[in-house]
C-alpha cells in the first residue's frame, strides 16, 4: 500500500494566490516610479500654463504698467456681470457644436469602421484613403471648405442653390458642422476599427449557427464588445470638440452665432488686450472641459466596471 505525500492542489492554489498577492505591492511601486517621469512632464507642460492663467485672471488689465489685483472680479464679470451674456452664448454655442458634431461623427465613423473591417479587394487602399481628411491640418481644412462654401463655390454649383453660407446664423453653423464632421469622422472610425478587429470571428460563426440575424449579431455581439473602444473614441472627440477654434475662426470669424469659448478667449486676450479677463475665460473653459470629461467617465466608465465585475 503506497502513501501519497504530494501537496494537495487546493494547498498549492492557496500558496500561488498568496505569492501573487505578495508581489502586487512591488508591482504597484514599480508602476508608480515608471509613471513619475511622465507625470512630471505633464505637470510642467500642462500645469504651468493653467497655473499662469489662474494667477493672471486675478489681476486687472493694464498696458505698460503693473496690473492691479482684482480678485474674482473677472470671473464675476464673465459669469454674471457685464460680459455674462456673451460668455453664456459662447458656452451654449460650444456645447451645441460638440453635441451635434460628436453624434454625427460617431454614427458615420461607426459605419465606416463596419465597412472597413470586412474583407474585400482594395480594403488597404480604402483604409489609407479614408484617413486623408483627418491627416490634413484643421486650418487647411477650414480654408478648403471656405472656398467650397463661397457663394460662387462648388457647393452652390453642385446643388444649384444660391445660399450665402457664412452670411447668417444657421447656414454658418451648418457649414462648420459639415466641415468638422468630414474631417474627424475618420478618427472615430480608426479607433472603433481597432476595437472591431479584436472580436473573434468564431463568436459570429457561433451566432450564425444559432440562427442569429445580422441585427441580432450587431446588437448582442458587436455593440457590447466594441463599447470600450467606442467610449474612448467619443471621449477623445468630446475633449477636442469642446476646444473648437480653427474652423469657426476661419470660416466665419466667430460671427453669426458661431463664437466658441476658445474664440472668445483669443478675442479677449489678443484683440481686446484684456489678458486678465482672457485668463479668467481660459480658466473657465478648462473647468468646463474637465467637468464634462469627468462626468462622462464617471457616468459611463463606472457602468463598464460594474458590468465587467458581474
Amino acid at each position: 500500500m503506497s502513501t501519497h505525500t504530494g501537496t494537495p492542489r487546493t494547498l498549492r492554489g492557496k500558496r500561488i494566490r498568496r505569492a501573487s498577492r505578495a508581489t502586487r505591492p512591488h508591482e504597484a511601486r514599480l508602476a508608480f516610479w515608471l509613471v513619475v517621469p511622465s507625470m512630471m512632464v505633464l505637470i510642467v507642460v500642462i500645469g504651468y500654463p493653467i497655473g499662469e492663467a489662474i494667477v493672471r485672471s486675478l489681476f486687472g488689465d493694464s498696458i505698460g504698467g503693473t496690473p492691479p489685483f482684482v480678485g474674482l472680479s473677472n470671473y464675476v464679470s464673465a459669469l454674471s456681470g457685464y460680459h455674462s451674456k456673451e460668455f453664456w452664448a459662447s458656452a451654449g454655442t460650444t456645447y451645441f457644436f460638440t453635441a451635434v458634431t460628436v453624434t454625427l461623427e460617431t454614427l458615420i465613423g461607426f459605419g465606416m469602421a463596419l465597412v472597413m473591417t470586412r474583407a474585400f479587394r482594395g480594403r488597404g487602399l480604402m483604409r489609407a484613403s479614408v484617413l486623408v481628411p483627418w491627416a490634413i491640418p484643421t486650418a487647411v481644412t477650414a480654408v478648403l471648405w471656405k472656398w467650397s462654401f463661397d457663394p460662387a463655390g462648388i457647393i452652390n454649383a453642385v446643388t444649384g442653390s444660391h445660399i450665402v453660407w457664412t452670411g447668417s446664423e444657421w447656414p454658418s453653423r451648418t457649414a462648420i458642422i459639415i466641415a468638422d464632421t468630414w474631417k474627424t469622422s475618420p478618427f472615430i472610425a480608426l479607433l472603433i476599427l481597432a476595437g472591431l478587429q479584436v472580436i473573434p470571428e468564431e463568436v459570429y460563426e457561433a451566432a450564425r449557427i444559432d440562427g442569429a440575424g445580422a441585427w441580432q449579431r450587431f446588437r448582442l455581439i458587436t455593440l457590447p464588445l466594441v463599447r470600450p473602444a467606442l467610449l474612448v473614441a467619443v471621449l477623445f472627440r468630446l475633449l477636442d470638440a469642446l476646444r473648437m477654434y480653427d474652423l469657426p475662426a476661419i470660416l466665419t470669424n466667430g460671427s453669426n452665432g458661431t463664437t466658441t469659448l476658445s474664440i472668445l478667449v483669443v478675442r479677449a486676450t489678443l484683440s481686446q488686450l484684456k489678458p486678465g479677463y482672457g485668463g479668467a475665460l481660459s480658466t473657465l473653459t478648462f473647468v468646463f472641459i474637465f467637468v464634462t470629461a469627468f462626468a462622462f467617465v464617471r457616468l459611463l466608465g463606472v457602468n463598464l466596471v460594474e458590468r465587467s465585475e458581474k
